[in-house]
């Protein structure tokens, strides 16, 4: 079922299978998103989720990213 909502949203999933496709080239792929989730654990009340409330956390994930994206359009 995740499979078919990923595609449903426009994103291919991507697993290397043994013997078809190395790994090496997912390599490109997961930087993306360790990349993203490294920025995201600079911030310490992110790092641990100290928030109870679920609306609370996705709040402090939205002012997180909204930083990290104005931090890199003013480089």
């Amino acid at each position: 079922h995740l499979r078919r909502w990923l595609s449903s949203r426009g994103i291919r999933h991507r697993i290397a299978r043994r013997g078809i496709e190395s790994s090496t080239h997912l390599g490109r792929h997961r930087w993306t998103i360790e990349r993203t989730m490294s920025w995201l654990a600079g911030c310490r009340r992110l790092h641990r989720r100290y928030e109870r409330r679920a609306d609370h956390f996705l709040a402090f994930t939205s002012i997180a990213c909204t930083l990290i994206c104005y931090r890199r359009l003013a480089k």
